[in-house]
């Protein structure tokens, strides 16, 4: 069974940029999709990028541009780097399989955007 743990998040200032990184216990290599959700108080939580083990990307139209998925499967990790970081990007971050797994679900690791 594999076990995510999310980190990095942290205070950032608008325009600023941050990585955070999700840590599996367990081996990702054999699923297909891994991806970054987030969630903001009072919203649902939404799929913001994923990637195929092949390195295909796709994100969310409110992040394209700004975030870099990417996928180290020897290491077991998963990364986000977010630039160009908005107040309306602050929100919990949390990593999953696509589709997402009720099993997956990790604590997040809050952002917080400054204006």
């Amino acid at each position: 069974q594999v076990r995510l743990v999310e980190s990095g998040g942290g205070l950032v200032q608008a325009g600023g940029s941050l990585r955070i990184s999700c840590a599996a216990f367990g081996s990702i290599f054999n699923i297909n999709t891994m991806g970054w959700y987030r969630q903001a108080p009072g919203k649902q939580r939404e799929l913001v990028a994923s990637i195929t083990t092949v390195g295909s990307t796709n994100y969310a139209d409110s992040v394209k541009g700004r975030f870099i998925i990417s996928r180290d499967n020897a290491k077991n990790r998963v990364l986000l780097e977010m630039n160009s970081l908005k107040p309306e990007d602050t929100a919990v971050y949390y990593c999953n399989t696509v589709p997402r797994s009720s099993d997956y679900w990790g604590q997040g690791t809050q952002v917080t955007v400054s204006s």
